[in-house]
């Protein structure tokens, strides 16, 4: 008896450190996600400052110009003839009666109210948005989910456009969304989406949503509204009416050329691949309608299954595609689109979110290089998207059984650090299996935009530039390797090695690593992984150094004799002479990326090439290239050692942070899952009964 109470009580010691454990855990992950959450409202009013300091500390001229245009000492508004002579308003009638009132306020004080306002709207707008999300929606989400809204709503492109121009565009949308979730009175919603149509017409196709779904009685309020504001409107200004819904199609001829990049429309799209006249509108027509049917009835379908915000996300970015202007103040419905779950597996489910913030939120020539073959792609990006959510992507059903439990990720088991003396940080674990190649693409795209632009930031003047040179040619002679004057003039006297220099120099640099990568990619995902962040450290550090220490390569530093092979001969008489171009940084030379990245391949060649000539071929493009740097006199013997040293922190970084490549602990081999191993699908749960639209 007094074993088996010794027993019990041990055993419940047992459980109560468990419980003190688990309590502490909970704890934390409380803690954590408080932190976050404050974290996130402190992003948020960061950027809702700076919006307002970059708007109001513009220039009268410059700020607010639509509504300046419309409201200010000359605007149209004020004029006593027709709204839509000049073809600046491109707002409806009732927009017009709506906005007339406040030609009374004072121009400055109308601007900060103004953007202020906005500003309330937009986190109006995250509110409903986060609350809209369809259940179940777990605590840290529900607690996360309104800042990173309105954070991700004051990042993106509509939004910054509407401050910057004063446009009324947030507000329809605002209309809408409290009509599908915030309204419970029929009467409220119809009215509500009935104004919302009355400032933006194409508006009207959620009063055919609200009637597939059931909610008949707010369609028909909401038509009902529409009609009277917009008779009230003709009753107003008759003139104005008819040439709004008459002359100009319903504003369709107003604002700017319907075919300039700004209208991300179907119309806007088949005007600027050439199509034009009657073949043209025929052709819109024929989309248009086809869009609608296909998008109003998936729209119905996820209203059904209980996911009414993406239903009206889905109707917004049908009413992007299908209006004969959508300019990109217009297009919040496409960001919506962002809370659709596209695909069965975790390892996929970022892929949809990623390319909608990516696309709303960053300008197209930073997704999409300047190529012939993607230009159309370019320039439709947005309109693309909005046809992408409302067509296409297929976004999965409360009912399915990915919905809570997509398939697992492959993940490499955890090893020790090959050196007793480094602790590895946990930071990510090593994934065996390639990741998205549309994801990968968008990578490192914006990741070598986002580098172009801040090593152009990176400026300095001459003088600072050409001191540091002075810097680095002294310390050369000091450690006699000085060799760059040598080189240079030796390779400019034999004309073909001269010219294969030059070619090296301007070619290879972007060639071999991108054709690793890719090989990798395909052949070898689990080491295309830790490879791609090698790299992608080793460039940001570099970022560091053109930042911290412009410098002059050896052809800007006048004096020293040295040849310019590749760019010719600089006049150094002329104070811009170090330019030479407005889209590069001529003084980004510490480190030497040219050298660095050549130094990555050679590296990685030799690591992961099963043949010897393989890698004794890889490297020579180091060699190859540390030679071109310097006999085309672009670069220092020093600036060689600086990317050699921020390559090698890459790799040590990479090294911390997912630690060692192959997987070894002790004398122990553990034998990771094969990357094409299918995992098992996640069991099916419970059929989720499917929430009353607008409940």
């Amino acid at each position: 008896m007094e074993r088996w109470e010794g027993r019990r009580s041990v055993a419940n010691a047992d459980h109560s450190v468990r419980g003190d454990a688990v309590a502490d855990a909970v704890a934390d992950a409380e803690t954590r996600t408080g932190l976050t959450r404050a974290l996130l409202w402190l992003v948020v009013a960061v950027l809702a400052v700076r919006q307002m300091a970059v708007v109001l500390r513009q220039p009268p001229g410059e700020r607010l110009t639509d509504l300046e245009t419309w409201i200010g000492e000359n605007g149209v508004l004020h004029v006593t003839g027709s709204l839509y002579e000049s073809g600046r308003f491109t707002g409806t009638p009732f927009a017009g009666l709506v906005l007339k009132p406040l030609t009374a306020s004072a121009e400055a004080a109308l601007g900060i109210a103004w953007t202020f306002g906005s500003l309330l709207l937009v986190a109006a707008l995250g509110v409903v948005a986060a609350r809209a999300l369809p259940a179940p929606v777990g605590r840290r989400t529900a607690l996360l989910a309104v800042p990173v809204a309105i954070t991700l709503l004051m990042l993106s492109l509509p939004v910054r456009n509407t401050l910057h121009l004063g446009q009324t565009s947030i507000l329809p949308v605002l209309l809408v969304l409290l009509a599908c979730f915030a309204a419970r009175d029929h009467r409220l919603r119809g009215v509500l989406v009935g104004l919302a149509a009355a400032l933006q017409p194409a508006l009207l196709l959620f009063a055919a949503l609200l009637w597939l779904t059931g909610k008949r009685r707010a369609s028909a309020v909401s038509l009902a509204t529409f009609a009277f504001c917009t008779a009230a409107a003709w009753a107003a200004v008759p003139k104005d009416s008819w040439a709004y819904w008459v002359h100009h199609a319903a504003g369709a001829g107003l604002g700017e050329r319907p075919d300039s990049l700004a209208n991300q429309s179907l119309h806007g799209a088949l005007l600027r691949l050439g199509f034009e006249g009657p073949a043209e509108i025929a052709l819109f027509l024929v989309l248009a309608a086809a869009v609608t049917v296909i998008g109003v009835r998936r729209a119905v379908r996820y209203a059904q299954d209980g996911q009414l915000l993406l239903a009206v996300a889905v109707t917004g970015c049908v009413v992007v595609a299908v209006s004969p202007t959508a300019w990109q103040h217009q297009l919040l419905w496409v960001l919506l689109a962002v809370v659709g779950k596209v695909g069965r597996r975790a390892s996929d489910r970022l892929v949809w979110p990623a390319v909608v913030v990516l696309v709303v939120t960053l300008p197209a020539k930073m997704l999409l290089p300047n190529v012939g073959l993607v230009i159309p792609v370019r320039d439709n990006v947005l309109l693309l998207v909005a046809l992408g959510a409302a067509c296409f992507a297929p976004f999965l059903l409360r009912t399915s059984p990915y919905w809570q439990r997509p398939v697992p990720t492959d993940y490499a088991q955890p090893v020790a650090a090959r050196f007793r003396r480094v602790p590895l940080l946990p930071f990510w674990r090593r994934v065996l299996h390639r990741p998205n190649l549309l994801l990968e693409l968008l990578l490192i795209r914006v990741v070598y935009s986002a580098y172009a632009q801040v090593r152009l930031a990176a400026t300095a003047g001459r003088p600072l530039a050409e001191e540091h040179g002075r810097q680095i040619h002294a310390i050369e002679q000091w450690l006699h390797i000085d060799i760059e004057l040598w080189v240079n003039h030796t390779v400019v006297q034999i004309t073909w090695l001269r010219e294969f220099f030059d070619y090296y120099y301007l070619t290879f640099h972007f060639i071999v690593p991108l054709t690793i990568l890719g090989v990798l990619y395909a052949r070898r995902p689990a080491d295309y992984r830790w490879v791609r962040s090698s790299i992608g450290f080793a460039t940001v550090l570099a970022l560091v150094g053109f930042w911290l220490y412009p410098l002059a390569p050896p052809r800007l530093m006048p004096g020293l004799g040295f040849i310019d092979t590749v760019h010719g001969v600089q006049d150094f008489a002329k104070p811009d002479y170090g330019t030479l171009t407005t889209v590069t940084n001529q003084y980004a030379a510490m480190p030497s990326l040219h050298f660095g990245w050549s130094l990555w391949c050679g590296v990685v060649i030799v690591m992961l090439a099963p043949k010897l000539w393989m890698k004794a071929l890889g490297l020579l493009h180091p060699l190859f290239t540390i030679a071109a740097i310097v006999a085309t006199a672009n670069h220092w013997v020093l600036d060689a050692a600086g990317g050699a040293l921020v390559v090698s922190l890459g790799f040590g970084l990479t090294y911390l942070l997912s630690g060692p490549r192959k997987l070894v602990t002790g004398e122990k081999k553990t034998a990771a899952e094969p990357a094409g191993q299918a995992a098992e699908p996640a069991p099916e749960p419970e059929p989720v009964r499917a929430e009353a639209v607008g409940k």
